[in-house]
């Protein structure tokens, strides 16, 4: 981890300086920040995109019917993109003009894409339509809703990590040049008398 390479400072040494251990115990704070801050945020932001996931699933799953249609022929543009939200990204997807019947009962026909290879005339496939007919995506399912959600708070875990190590590498950045300043003023003061005899002494 980052701030490891702080924590060796604490071993004695008679060279170590004051800075040296302030540099270590800013090390200790981030790995422990780190430590308990985020997991705690990256739970929380998994749970809260969890509940609002899961509550997008219930909605879409109340407001979006799985109906079959029926191929009245197949278009000229015939093959299409693999269907991103299908559970299998190398299904075939052909287009077709189709007729089905919506869950209020009204006829609907028009162009649409169709999980068929080779569709012919008669052929029956599956539609995502709302109450009326119109056609809609896929419903978000729970599985996909729960890894979406891991992945948020897994993001969030490691952002809140990384922000962490930057106000500690912002931290000892700023002790470093305190220290340089310090240095060169003493460099400063001793200049007109370095290499003299005697002096010193």
């Amino acid at each position: 981890m980052w701030a490891f390479s702080g924590l060796w400072r604490w071993r004695r040494n008679p060279l170590r300086r004051a800075t040296d251990l302030a540099e270590a115990w800013v090390a200790l704070g981030t790995l422990l920040l780190i430590a308990v801050a985020a997991p705690v945020v990256g739970s929380l932001v998994g749970t809260g995109a969890q509940n609002a996931l899961q509550r997008s699933v219930r909605a879409q799953q109340h407001s979006r019917h799985s109906i079959t249609a029926t191929v009245l022929r197949k278009l000229d543009d015939a093959v299409s993109e693999p269907d991103p939200e299908s559970g299998s990204g190398n299904s075939p997807r052909s287009r077709v003009l189709a007729e089905w019947t919506a869950p209020d009962g009204t006829r609907q026909r028009g162009p649409v894409t169709a999980d068929l290879m080779s569709p012919r005339r008669g052929d029956r496939f599956v539609l995502w339509t709302d109450a009326r007919g119109h056609l809609v995506p896929r419903p978000l399912d729970s599985a996909t809703a729960a890894t979406h959600a891991v992945l948020a708070g897994l993001g969030a875990a490691l952002l809140t990590a990384g922000l962490i190590d930057a106000c500690r590498r912002m931290i000892v950045w700023r002790m470093v040049r305190r220290r340089y300043a310090r240095w060169d003023q003493a460099w400063d003061r001793a200049g007109p008398d370095w290499g003299k005899a005697g002096t010193g002494s």
